[in-house]
């Protein structure tokens, strides 16, 4: 029988994921470039005991298009860098997971295996990490290593485009295998700090990665010892069947998006066959339904508010993931409908920050634990304690004396 507690997480990304969220929000439309705003959203999170924090993150600005800028300036642009907002935060909270975002398409591999592993040593294992691709030719341009054509989601379906985007997949792969073959680079007990003997570090416990593929090739140790979890939780967004087969072979969560509880139900089976057919071997994924969410009072309330940033947006606004509008205990009815269609949780994204995070920890958690659906508080362990992940073994690990 499936355990009925719910995983949460909330997806923060400025001053909320509606574009026209600095118009509606209470905070000061300068907030998100200073600590103390992602302090006291974490914060927030945390008093909820909510599972995890993902930070949003790109090599671009933000835009309305697809791909490049779009030439608005009644829209946030800029942000902070989300690893470095992770590291900022981990010593003010003491539970809640923290999972910033990273390009692994224009980033070496090698600089983000160290900076995710600081985080977790820095934040005593609750770190993870949100591998992104890359497909914009904006983005692409900042670097001038590679020429991509311009992202047009209307021809996806292209050959083409399939290419690419099948490249682009693979190259992920890649670094998050070397990623991942870093972390295991030292081993538990490779620092012996034996002051009388003179010996710091077992030589024979750390290990070359030796890896060698079309993009890369790292050849390791890692500078950071391994990491508490010995792999930090390696989270990803997907949408369709290749980065589903990303997933089931890299990932230890997946966010997907679908748009009810059928269309969920359906998105669950499709990442378990997959992860069949790719011959997972590790803990089967855990499955997060990603919903942008606008919560008020009464249903009509939360319409005006709608109604009111789609229209200094210009139009209806529409993302990747479904959107929610409407009261806290309607968004806890449809959350325990697509429960039992499958999914473990939900990475929530509010859509005007702080005012629905406040609504999500004050009404929407205090309901899901009314009936039964999410837990009172921390159970204490890692990140990967609190998502039931093992932690893995070293890939390198060897017996013997020391």
């Amino acid at each position: 029988m499936p355990d009925p507690t719910l995983h949460l997480a909330v997806a923060l990304d400025g001053l909320g994921w509606h574009p026209a969220a600095w118009r509606l929000s209470h905070a000061d439309p300068a907030a998100p470039l200073f600590p103390r705003w992602w302090a006291a959203l974490v914060g927030q999170a945390e008093q909820a005991a909510l599972d995890l924090v993902t930070i949003e993150d790109s090599l671009d600005l933000q835009s309305s298009l697809p791909d490049g800028p779009d030439g608005r300036v009644d829209q946030v642009r800029g942000r902070l860098d989300a690893l470095l907002v992770a590291a900022r935060v981990a010593p003010l909270t003491r539970h809640i997971g923290l999972v910033p975002t990273t390009s692994v398409t224009h980033t070496e591999p090698f600089h983000v295996s160290t900076a995710v592993a600081t985080l977790d040593h820095v934040s005593g294992g609750r770190a993870g990490w949100r591998p992104r691709v890359s497909a914009r030719r904006s983005e692409a341009g900042h670097f001038g290593r590679r020429d991509l054509p311009p992202l047009d989601p209307t021809r996806l379906g292209e050959p083409q485009t399939a290419r690419l985007v099948g490249d682009l997949f693979a190259e992920a792969a890649d670094a998050v295998e070397v990623v991942r073959r870093l972390w295991d680079s030292w081993q538990d007990d490779a620092e012996i700090r034996d002051a009388p003997t003179g010996r710091f570090i077992d030589r024979d416990r750390l290990h070359h990665t030796d890896f060698t593929g079309r993009w890369f090739s790292v050849k390791g140790p890692s500078i950071v010892p391994r990491p508490p979890q010995g792999q930090p939780v390696v989270a990803v967004l997907v949408h369709s069947t290749v980065p589903y087969a990303f997933a089931a072979r890299h990932a230890d969560v997946v966010f997907v998006t679908p748009t009810d509880a059928a269309h969920a139900e359906a998105v669950v089976a499709e990442v378990r066959a997959t992860e069949e057919t790719v011959g997972r071997t590790g803990p089967p994924l855990r499955i997060l339904a990603d919903l942008e969410v606008l919560l008020d009072d009464t249903p009509d309330q939360a319409r005006r508010r709608r109604t009111r940033l789609d229209e200094w947006h210009g139009a209806e606004f529409h993302s990747d993931a479904a959107s929610f509008t409407g009261s806290p205990a309607q968004l806890v009815d449809l959350l325990a409908g697509w429960r039992r269609a499958g999914v473990q949780g939900f990475r929530l994204r509010p859509a005007v920050l702080p005012d629905d995070l406040t609504t999500i920890t004050r009404a929407v958690v205090p309901a899901l634990r009314d009936r039964g659906l999410f837990r009172a508080g921390y159970p204490g362990g890692t990140l990967r304690d609190l998502l039931g992940l093992p932690r893995p073994a070293n890939r390198y690990a060897v017996a013997g004396p020391r």
